[in-house]
């Protein structure tokens, strides 16, 4: 090999050898991180954007934006409390601030999973 004699380059393979096994020792599993206005996702430990669609997310962040329709309910009339006609009547339910879907600006509890970043939740201060 053409590295035997350049002690240089051994100690660096060393160092970074090191430093693998620490990492694979101590794996970062959470993480911080916020959604940027293009829809990529930077997080406190990897700064660099991951664009949007290399990251994954949770289902319940994908729902849709504030008062969009969530679903509609519907009630075959068969319940009482009706003064006249047969009840039958449906609802609109509208997605709560609570439930909307990630955003430009949000920031976001990230889970890494073997070196894919999940978007876990959305993180509010009380």
């Amino acid at each position: 090999m053409a590295y035997k004699g350049n002690p240089g380059t051994n100690k660096l393979a060393n160092v970074l050898a090191g430093r693998m096994k620490k990492e694979c020792e101590n794996p970062l599993v959470l993480d911080f991180g916020e959604i940027q206005v293009n829809g990529s996702l930077i997080t406190n430990t990897f700064p660099v954007p991951i664009p949007k669609g290399d990251y994954s997310v949770l289902r319940q962040l994908t729902l849709g934006l504030t008062d969009e329709k969530l679903t509609i309910t519907k009630n075959d009339g068969a319940h009482g409390g009706h003064i006249s006609g047969e009840g039958v009547h449906s609802h609109t339910v509208l997605i709560p601030e609570k439930m909307r879907s990630i955003k430009a600006g949000d920031r976001v509890l990230v889970a890494w999973v073997q070196n894919e970043a999940v978007v876990i939740d959305i993180v509010t201060s009380l």
